[in-house]
């Protein structure tokens, strides 16, 4: 029982599945407070204009047509920040121990041939037998797929 449960995590989808809706939420909200403590005071500051932070108007006196580039800049932080800490501290670990898992239980990591391909194969070598040409069917697979 608890060997099909352990099988069952170990299957990339659904640790993707958790590692994306579980901790991606739960880090953004930590992400998006330090950007808007840190980085949006640093951001206004550089902007110069004070009331409106980081940004650009485009008819000088319209308050209404200023565009907010601090925002964007502190959402984009939000996601490097987001996506590098979920990469480096579970995707990366989780991906080591797929491969460590998989070497134990002596899993093949390399995908065997394609059915259609082994297929075709096959009919080849037959083919060429009947011709009464064998040699011409006992070619390299990987080299008459590739070019």
């Amino acid at each position: 029982m608890l060997k099909g449960f352990k099988d069952f995590l170990m299957r990339g989808n659904v640790i993707d599945l958790a590692v994306a809706v579980v901790m991606g939420t739960a880090f953004t909200a930590i992400v998006s407070s330090v950007t808007k403590g840190v980085v949006e005071p640093l951001l206004a500051v550089l902007g110069g204009s004070g009331q409106f932070g980081f940004g650009v108007t485009l008819v000088a006196g319209k308050p209404a047509t200023f565009i907010a580039l601090g925002p964007i800049i502190s959402a984009a932080i939000d996601f490097v920040m987001v996506a590098a800490v979920l990469y480096f501290a579970l995707i990366l670990p989780m991906k080591t121990m797929q491969k460590r898992f998989y070497a134990k239980n002596n899993v093949a990591a390399e995908p065997s041939t394609p059915a259609d391909i082994a297929l075709l194969t096959e009919i080849r070598d037959l083919l060429a037998e009947r011709a009464g040409r064998p040699e011409l069917g006992k070619r390299d697979t990987e080299q008459v797929h590739s070019s």
